[in-house]
């Protein structure tokens, strides 16, 4: 999960913080549950796209669309 600042006016997202969130899911290489002896083909080999959190949502654009309209 990342958590981070949202701009809605031009929808650019900026990472602050990180922190892993676990699935819990028996047939995840990347979870707890999952058995350290398995060798299955069938299990999930690939994360899911980290998903944004918003702890900050700021009224303006951000600084990079900012410039840009300056230029």
């Amino acid at each position: 999960v990342v958590d981070g600042r949202y701009h809605p006016e031009c929808g650019h997202f900026y990472a602050m913080a990180t922190h892993k969130q676990d699935c819990l899911q028996n047939n995840c290489l990347f979870s707890t549950r999952h058995a350290s002896s398995c060798r299955s083909a069938t299990c999930n080999r690939l994360m899911a796209a980290p998903a944004h959190n918003p702890i900050r949502i700021s009224p303006t654009i951000c600084a990079e669309c900012s410039l840009r309209s300056r230029e």
